[in-house]
């Protein structure tokens, strides 16, 4: 089989953004447990939930230090692999990831510090105060690289300059208060803290099953099943906000999401199971409720959501319509200076210019698109549709999880309220099964997110296939295997730390209650 540069630079970003992201959900959740835990102990005084704070911080630490070294690596590969895209789009692009490092990663990485040592060097609330500063941080963090890849699902506040070939800012607030990227955020930072919740839940409740740390381990899930059921149903909500502007912003991701391929009368029907094919381009053995689909992706009863085969044809037209501005753009390239571009031809392209794009979709099948023929112009709109099957059954999956998810954290939530989280055992094993359940869940979204934005790099700006490096396959091949065997040792080395982590449990804590301390010592400190 011929090896392709383009889906192996593509497999290999996968690879690492994947691998990166499930150390990303814990590192957010946690970071806000950990501050409301030690909240409680500055409170209360009570040294166990000091104690709680340091056991978690210890499993915190260890995942936050390999986040932190998998994601550099995937910075790194804008530079190795997408070269031209990193060329095309830098000056938009690493404004945010710039900012990133500088505000939220020097703020998370310098309090992160203060937390692990500065336990008796701090007061309580400076030491609180360190804590929170990890927690903002962290938060930090992923608004800024959320808001440079919401950027990528809807390119706002860029105009592409002719005379240098790039993307250039034209609004930066526009990109700052992206309403996709702002959705895309709260959504993120919301499933980090169910991954989280789930995560404190299932290990304390294998502490219950054991026996073993008993106070802390009710202590720890009646936090987790408190914020775990506040973050479950804000997943639930803030996803549906994120379903109304892909609606808005990305048709084809939508249609191929609900294995639409005809426009029906509005409101259209939600496909409950389906069995799509590509091939065949229809969902076989359907179940549909009516009217589902209209009500959630476009909150009306008369706003019709387009088929893919609708969206095809708007796509050959602005594919020929790209066609316009690709000739314009060599006539404006081919000019001696500014002055001598006719005017016909800066209109040509000021018309046609947001469509320069689609006519790169036809270089995969011929170096001008300009003598591209109707089949081609026809299989390139075609190419515009992303993998039907796999959309739609990562999103299903992904939405069975997340209500799964309200229902177990209810569950517990009302054992906590009554006091009888050690009384059902079999909960307890459900609880403990369940922890790898949300890192499934948020890996199948970003499944959802950047498949189903294939084969843009750029939505409707620039496709995949354009923007990589001018690598050979066997290069790109190499570095895959060699990726894949690190990742395989580091994946080794943290789940190895975890669990000796977790099966040594909390340390004791010396510091007396400060209720139990006399009152002429207090005063005397």
């Amino acid at each position: 089989m011929e090896l392709d540069v383009v889906d192996l630079s593509r497999l290999q970003f996968a690879m690492t953004a994947l691998y990166h992201f499930l150390f990303v959900p814990l590192t957010l959740g946690l970071s806000v447990l950990l501050a409301v835990m030690e909240t409680v102990y500055v409170m209360t005084g009570r040294r166990i939930w000091r104690q709680m704070t340091k056991f978690w911080g210890t499993l915190f630490g260890i995942n936050f230090v390999l986040g932190v070294a998998t994601g550099i690596v995937m910075e790194f590969q804008f530079g190795m692999n997408w070269s031209y895209y990193s060329h095309y789009v830098g000056d938009i692009f690493g404004a945010p990831l710039a900012i990133e490092g500088l505000m939220a990663f020097f703020l998370e990485a310098t309090f992160v510090g203060l937390f692990f040592f500065g336990w008796d060097r701090l007061s309580k609330i400076g030491h609180l105060i360190a804590t929170w500063a990890v927690a903002l941080g962290s938060n930090f963090s992923a608004l800024w690289i959320l808001i440079a890849n919401g950027w990528m699902q809807n390119p706002t506040g860029a105009a592409f300059n002719p005379q240098t070939m790039r993307m250039e800012i034209t609004d930066f607030f526009a990109v700052v208060t992206n309403p996709v990227a702002q959705a895309k955020f709260v959504h993120t930072v919301s499933a980090g803290y169910v991954t989280a919740s789930i995560f404190v839940l299932g290990v304390s409740a294998w502490y219950l099953l054991k026996g073993r740390h008993i106070e802390i381990a009710k202590r720890s899930m009646t936090v987790a099943a408190s914020f775990g059921l506040a973050a479950s149903l804000s997943v639930v909500v803030l996803g549906d906000e994120s379903g109304y502007l892909t609606t808005e912003h990305q048709k084809m991701k939508l249609a191929a999401i609900e294995a639409m391929w005809e426009t029906e009368p509005a409101p259209a029907a939600f496909t409950v199971f389906g069995l799509p094919s590509q091939t065949d381009r229809e969902t076989h053995f359907a179940v549909r409720i009516p009217w589902a689909l209209g009500l959630i992706a476009t909150r009306s009863l008369d706003t019709v959501v387009p088929g893919i085969d609708e969206l095809v044809r708007k796509a050959e037209d602005r594919i020929r319509d790209g066609i316009v501005a690709f000739d314009a753009l060599q006539k404006i390239r081919a000019a001696s200076s500014p002055a001598a571009i006719p005017p016909q031809v800066r209109e040509a392209f000021e018309d046609n210019g947001a469509d320069l794009g689609y006519a790169l979709l036809l270089r995969r099948y011929v170096d001008d698109p300009r003598q591209a023929t109707p089949d081609q112009i026809a299989q390139a709109a075609w190419d515009t549709v992303p993998s039907v099957p796999t959309l739609f059954w990562s999103f299903r999956i992904m939405v069975g999880l997340g209500f799964f998810f309200i229902a177990l954290t209810a569950s517990f939530f009302f054992l906590s309220a009554r006091r009888l989280l050690d009384c059902y055992r079999p909960m307890l094993w459900v609880a403990v099964l369940a922890i790898p359940l949300p890192w499934i869940a948020a890996e199948l979204g970003w499944v959802v997110a950047e498949f189903g934005r294939q084969p843009w790099i750029i939505e409707g700006v620039l496709p995949t296939a354009a923007a990589v490096s001018s690598l050979g396959a066997a290069t790109v091949l190499t570095t895959i295997i060699g990726f894949a065997l690190i990742y395989t040792v580091l994946i080794i080395i943290e789940m190895t730390l975890m669990v000796r982590a977790i099966a040594k449990g909390p340390e004791p804590d010396e510091e007396p209650d400060a209720e139990l301390v006399p009152a002429n010592l207090v005063a005397a400190e």
